[in-house]
């Protein structure tokens, strides 16, 4: 009997809204993740997390609370393993920012537990990713791990972070539409098979936070934005890999990682830039403009100066990131532009955006 559906890789509850957080021991309770009888591991910061601790505890009397120290592999894994030592769990929860979630996720997947994330920010479509990306040894690395069980966003939580954390959610949210077009390049140019579904939902998530006529203060645009980073995180899932979410934009950011690790920008901020500039260089000049106007309507930088990096720099960055991700064909791979070229191109840029 041949197959008419596929299933899907997704959390069981995604609750984004104004609140969320107050309902989240009722969301916790929900027989798929846990019961009002089961034990909870929450990890959090030793920082905001405090706040939040004092805020939840008297409602999750079940939950054992671990802080953890960072956003490293190292930290990952200790949490797996004072996890493992401290008894049975029937989920984990990652309750903070993208480092907390990542950290979460590494240990809930060493520890064979689901993982409900409770993201305080949207820097990143991390949050619903089947991917953890932790500092280590060699600088970062990502490491492939189940999407969570549960997301829960609480817009009221989200307003109380610093407006950067949503600017760079944008950013990484309109690189979805570089990443897709990078995605369809490689399929005219080297035969490499698209998953459809996956492209429509990241290309969607951008293009809803693209054309979206609210700011980092309204509530509308907070929900769209955060329901495109879940979108994406899934969208991955779907495909099996980064590819939609990930192309020039991000081989660009990556770039600015890994040449300029103590000076790089927001993950957000520089994969926006990378994704207009990417835009420029594949002919969507339209595109590329509008790209830029919504980022500077939002508080996000369009020039590399505008992070703190010299013209000069950028171009090495351009040069080098084809080498972050061997194997990924994007419009950097199919131009292979010399230094001279990437400088020219960047004029070309800085000109078309008035820049």
């Amino acid at each position: 009997m041949p197959v008419l559906t596929r299933l899907i890789p997704s959390p069981v509850v995604v609750d984004i809204r104004p609140g969320a957080l107050n309902d989240l021991a009722g969301v916790l309770a929900d027989q798929r993740i846990s019961s009002s009888t089961g034990r909870l591991a929450i990890a959090i910061s030793g920082g905001s997390g405090a706040a939040l601790r004092a805020r939840l505890e008297s409602s999750l009397p079940r939950a054992d609370w671990f802080e953890v120290g960072g956003g490293t592999l190292d930290d990952a894994i200790q949490l797996a393993d004072d996890i493992k030592k401290a008894g049975r769990y029937d989920a984990i929860v990652g309750l903070g920012g993208g480092k907390i979630i990542d950290c979460g996720k590494f240990a809930a997947a060493r520890v064979g537990l689901p993982l409900v994330a409770v993201a305080t920010n949207l820097s990143h479509d991390g949050l619903c990713s089947p991917v953890a990306t932790l500092d280590n040894d060699a600088g970062r690395g990502s490491y492939g791990v189940p999407n969570p069980i549960a997301v829960v966003i609480d817009l009221d939580v989200i307003r109380e972070a610093p407006v950067r954390f949503v600017r760079s959610g944008i950013g990484d949210a309109l690189s979805n539409i570089s990443a897709v077009a990078d995605w369809e390049l490689a399929a005219r140019e080297r035969g490499e098979d698209i998953d459809g579904l996956a492209a429509a939902m990241a290309r969607q998530a951008g293009e809803a936070v693209l054309r979206h006529p609210g700011g980092v203060g309204d509530d509308a645009f907070l929900q769209v934005l955060a329901e495109g980073l879940v979108l994406t995180g899934i969208a991955m899932s779907v495909s099996g890999d980064s590819r939609p979410a990930s192309g020039a934009c991000h081989e660009i950011n990556h770039g600015f990682d890994l040449l300029y690790p103590k000076r790089a920008a927001s993950h957000g901020e520089q994969c926006g830039l990378g994704a207009a500039f990417a835009m420029h260089l594949r002919g969507a000049r339209d595109e590329s403009r509008f790209m830029v106007d919504v980022l500077r309507r939002h508080g996000l930088p369009v020039t590399p100066e505008e992070i703190g990096f010299t013209v000069d720099e950028f171009v090495k960055v351009v040069e080098f990131a084809p080498q972050t991700r061997p194997g990924r064909y994007t419009i950097l791979e199919h131009l292979a532009l010399t230094t001279d070229q990437i400088r020219d191109a960047y004029a070309d840029y800085a000109k078309a955006i008035g820049s």
